[in-house]
């Protein structure tokens, strides 16, 4: 069992005890999502895992937000925001821009990336680490700036 889901659980009462209903909905949104990988894939959710199921749900929430805010759709974009600070009370600590630029030095000399066409390499090793933690998609831009130079 998931110590991570048990502490989404145990937010989950302390939202219902408080009338916290925005909170509230946002969890239930969440156990709802594991669940259904659960039950998909016959599994257990460990805490890596659940992270996955976590930083997917960001991912189409930033993804919401950038459609809404193209289709002037402010409050709807406002609300996928309020559903993302929800969730990310529950990932592991960001990384710095310092943090994040020193791992992709380090595993663009690992793995011996000197073009473009070598990005994959790089994107497997970060990934791991990275997962949860950082916008892969803002590390992939930066993986490509490297690259690039």
């Amino acid at each position: 069992m998931s110590a991570l889901l048990d502490r989404i659980k145990d937010d989950m009462k302390t939202a219902m005890k408080a009338g916290d209903k925005a909170r509230l909905a946002v969890i239930r949104l969440i156990l709802a999502a594991t669940k259904q990988v659960e039950v998909d894939e016959r599994i257990s959710l460990d805490d890596e895992r659940v992270i996955l199921v976590l930083d997917k749900m960001l991912k189409q929430r930033r993804e919401s937000i950038r459609q809404y805010s193209e289709a002037g759709r402010n409050d709807l974009a406002e609300a996928e925001q309020a559903e993302i600070v929800v969730i990310q009370d529950f990932m592991p600590q960001a990384l710095s821009e310092a943090e994040i630029d020193d791992m992709i030095q380090r595993a663009v000399s690992e793995t011996g990336a000197e073009s473009a066409k070598d990005m994959g390499k790089v994107m497997a090793l970060l990934k791991a680490q990275m997962q949860g933690r950082a916008d892969m998609s803002v590390v992939s831009a930066k993986i490509k700036t490297v690259l690039a130079s």
